[in-house]
């Protein structure tokens, strides 16, 4: 899996975790050790989902809380920890 935002390469990995929730599309958790993290800025956006607990965000230049985790989520979808997810951003998965 590889998370591109414009010409730059933000992420890649082939230990991607694929979630799904209802009504959403599915969403891709990269290991936060196969993320460009120098690239991103830390926000101070904080969001909360019932499922998944407190979120939070990272933005790069012109980009504002473009990428997200979830540093202590919620039992159910505990495996998201240390995981970080991309909105706006092009996600390739690599060709066999």
């Amino acid at each position: 899996m590889r998370a591109v935002h414009g010409d730059q390469v933000l992420a890649e990995s082939d230990r991607a975790l694929v979630l799904r929730e209802t009504g959403c599309p599915a969403r891709y958790y990269i290991p936060a050790e196969d993320v460009r993290l120098e690239l991103l800025t830390p926000s101070d956006t904080h969001t909360y989902c019932p499922f998944k607990g407190t979120a939070s965000y990272w933005s790069l230049p012109g980009a504002a809380d473009l990428v997200w985790s979830y540093p202590d989520p919620k039992p159910d979808v505990a495996e998201i920890k240390d995981h970080l997810c991309f909105y706006e951003v092009e996600l390739t998965a690599p060709l066999p």
